[in-house]
């Protein structure tokens, strides 16, 4: 069953990355993207798109970071040692 698993996962990546390929070979016209004060940047749409998404991503991850952050800090100070001192078991006396 677990064999099976992973080969549905390698399936699905291969998928994946074919149909990326295929995108790339589809889309290799050039794109110009303007920017401010007549400047642009011309490149294969490919290019373009995957600038785009890596942007994003980065902007997503860096919007993450503070919350990230706290949570970390937040979980240091629960894993911290406790430092109140706890009273020893009395030994048992003997009669």
């Amino acid at each position: 069953m677990k064999r099976l698993l992973r080969l549905l996962q390698w399936l699905l990546k291969a998928a994946v990355f074919f149909t990326l390929f295929a995108f790339a070979l589809n889309n290799q016209q050039e794109t110009r993207v303007n920017f401010f004060f007549g400047t642009f940047w011309q490149a294969p749409t490919v290019l373009v798109v995957l600038s785009a998404f890596s942007l994003g991503v980065m902007v997503g991850v860096l919007g993450m970071v503070p919350r990230w952050w706290r949570h970390r800090q937040a979980a240091r100070q629960n894993q911290a040692p406790k430092t109140e001192a706890t009273p020893a078991p009395e030994a048992p006396h003997g009669t």
